[in-house]
């Protein structure tokens, strides 16, 4: 019987696969870009990475399920397990040569949520990794949320998008961001990843995020000591908005954003 150690373990070996793949392809350009429907780009390397990795868990996990952003669902689709994954999160910077991407690798149960995460960034030289009860790590150290307790002397990232235009909230945003002692626009994944480690405050993410964008950062940000939730304030990796901050900072921006 395996345990959540067992399955940290596989994550990683998903992350270590999943490196060595991007990695190369990252370094040369070795890619060809295309547009998905909602005018985002996504390369071969992209499904590349997602088809290998869910030949894997197969192959290590024949009774999980797997969800990919690429591929949508295989596996065994009636199991309670299911590994989540975005192959290549911000592909954007990916083909500008921006090394500000990784590979994103949760372990979820149907009842008990996201037990296993991993975040992988290989061309900054970064992981993350967390387990459900076991706490969030860092580049192979424990870390944890900060303590800063008033917007006016915290850092924050907030990452603009139509969608926030079109909820009526930009100017919202702007609001928080001149009210902090610093503000900066991380993105992606990182911005998650620094709130876990400490390093910033907050991050608010942009509208039409999806679950195989959050489960991973959602974990890792909740077992460093942190909140993360939608802009309502729901405690979710399933909704379109995601706010993540130390926790003593979120209420405040839930009462600004969550409408």
């Amino acid at each position: 019987m395996t345990t959540l150690d067992d399955e940290l373990a596989l994550a990683l070996d998903l992350a270590d696969a999943a490196d060595s793949y991007t990695l190369p392809r990252f370094e040369r350009a070795d890619f060809t870009l295309g547009w998905k429907d909602d005018r985002t780009e996504v390369t071969e390397a992209d499904r590349g990475t997602e088809a290998l990795l869910a030949d894997l868990v197969a192959a290590a996990r024949p009774g999980h399920a797997f969800y990919g952003e690429e591929h949508g669902l295989a596996g065994f689709a009636g199991s309670v397990w299911r590994w989540m994954i975005d192959p290549i999160d911000g592909t954007s910077g990916f083909v500008r040569g921006i090394p500000v991407w990784a590979t994103l690798i949760a372990l979820t149960h149907s009842r008990h949520g996201v037990m296993v995460a991993v975040v992988s960034a290989p061309a900054l030289g970064l992981r993350w990794w967390a387990i459900r009860g076991g706490g969030a790590y860092a580049h192979g150290a424990r870390c944890h949320v900060s303590k800063v307790a008033e917007l006016a002397a915290a850092q924050v990232s907030v990452t603009f998008n139509a969608g926030w235009d079109e909820l009526g909230l930009t100017a919202v945003l702007v609001d928080i961001q001149s009210r902090a002692r610093r503000a900066r626009g991380f993105g992606d994944f990182w911005q998650h990843c620094l709130v876990a480690e400490g390093a910033i405050d907050l991050a608010i993410d942009a509208v039409g995020v999806a679950p195989y964008d959050l489960a991973a950062v959602r974990l890792l940000v909740e077992e460093a000591g942190g909140r993360f939730t939608d802009r309502h304030g729901v405690a979710t990796h399933e909704h379109p908005t995601a706010i993540s901050s130390n926790g003593l900072l979120h209420d405040l921006v839930i009462a600004r954003l969550g409408g």
